[in-house]
């Protein structure tokens, strides 16, 4: 492990660059789904929702066997192995007219992107531990939101001047770059003496190890409240400002900023996280979390969608909130499982997935013409937070009692 004080920038870069490589093949996508649509024949416009939804739940299914593999075989192999299945699954989805064999094609870029999105994440706790693992995860988040700042955009460009299939060949080339980066500068984090050998046994082992620890659990459930209530947004957001609000070609722009809210809330968590702790900033962000979507219920519980200005607001101060929230919640479940980091991340990051999928596919449904039920879905999953946030508050202080 590396010294906790030790600051290394090409490493930060380069985890988040691998983990960009996740949001470009997402958030790139998005200005394209009605033309993908279209390509494939989609009769129900809804149904494009599931172009981005079903890769996360490659995403999530992807870590149980990626996890558990680098805990065995070390990191750098696993990321490659993993990279290979995004390319064939990259190949299958320009290649195919069926939108059932797309979906199939995005499931697996979804496996496949699973490799380097969860062991990004391990590689930074086999290097480093407590609240400067959530500064060092803070910044890592930072950089990865810039990627959807600019991704639709990037998207719409190639639209304009090419074709929708683009998009799958420039995701191509940047994980290329990323790869040889990659395979160039970064050693293996996890040492020969640290690895758990492989056997029949070596998931259920540490799935049976990952669940002894009920905050790791607990916060990993809390992560999938957070992370469904968000996807709905990201699945639903061009649908939102294309057709409710007509803003069809401002949506790159609308979707780039609102991303700056989230990357502003990570900056300011790497600066303040090692002095107030990640336990407190997650808590206090749940709560603003929960209240800000309440008061947007409140207030317009009729159905009929504020102007867009008001919208923006909330959805701005909304996903400041979720920029305190998502690194966080991610390090508090991954502190005590440094002796399982792998598979550890894998369960963490296949729980919360799984969790988020069908309750983004449930709540994106009733999302036709108004925003309500969006931010009905925030208020739910914000208090179920809060709550796993007592309970385990509570716990802490008869500890303390003892």
């Amino acid at each position: 492990m590396q010294n906790q004080n030790s600051f290394k920038l090409e490493f930060i870069a380069l985890m988040a660059s691998l983990m960009s490589i996740v949001a470009l093949s997402i958030d790139a996508l998005l200005p394209a789904l009605p033309n993908i649509g279209e390509y494939v024949s989609v009769v129900n416009t809804s149904d494009n929702q599931l172009l981005i939804t079903m890769i996360f739940l490659g995403l999530g299914f992807g870590q149980l066997v990626f996890g558990p593999l680098s805990d065995s075989f070390g990191r750098k192999p696993i990321v490659y192995i993993g990279f290979i299945v995004f390319i064939i699954a990259s190949i299958i989805c320009v290649t195919t007219k069926s939108f059932e064999i797309m979906i199939i094609g995005r499931v697996l870029q979804g496996i496949g992107l699973s490799s380097p999105r969860s062991l990004t994440l391990s590689m930074i706790r086999d290097s480093y531990s407590g609240d400067y693992m959530a500064k060092i995860v803070s910044i890592v988040v930072m950089f990865f939101i810039l990627v959807p700042v600019v991704a639709p955009t990037l998207g719409q460009f190639l639209i304009n001047y090419f074709s929708w299939k683009s998009i799958f060949y420039v995701n191509l080339i940047f994980g290329v770059l990323i790869m040889f980066w990659f395979w160039l500068r970064q050693p293996e984090t996890l040492a020969p003496k640290n690895r758990i050998k492989f056997s029949s046994h070596l998931f259920i082992d540490g799935t049976k190890e990952f669940f002894k620890y009920k905050e790791a659990v607990a916060f990993t459930f809390v992560s999938g409240f957070i992370t469904g209530s968000f996807m709905v947004y990201l699945s639903t957001s061009q649908q939102i400002f294309q057709e409710q609000y007509q803003l069809g070609e401002l949506f790159p722009y609308i979707f780039a900023s609102l991303a700056i809210s989230v990357g502003l809330a990570t900056f300011l968590n790497s600066k303040f996280v090692v002095k107030f702790g990640m336990w407190r900033i997650a808590y206090n962000a749940s709560i603003a979390y929960t209240i800000i979507s309440f008061l947007y219920v409140f207030l317009y519980w009729s159905g009929n969608n504020p102007s867009i200005y008001i919208l923006l607001s909330f959805f701005g101060l909304q996903f400041f909130a979720v920029g305190f929230l998502f690194g966080n919640l991610r390090a508090l479940a991954m502190q005590p499982l440094g002796h399982i980091a792998g598979i550890g991340a894998a369960i963490n990051g296949f729980i919360s997935t799984v969790m988020a999928v069908p309750i983004a596919n449930y709540i994106g449904g009733f999302i036709k013409t108004s925003v309500l039920p969006l931010f009905i879905g925030f208020s739910i999953f914000g208090i179920l937070s809060v709550l796993v946030f007592l309970v385990l508050k509570t716990k802490r202080n008869e500890v303390m009692i003892r």
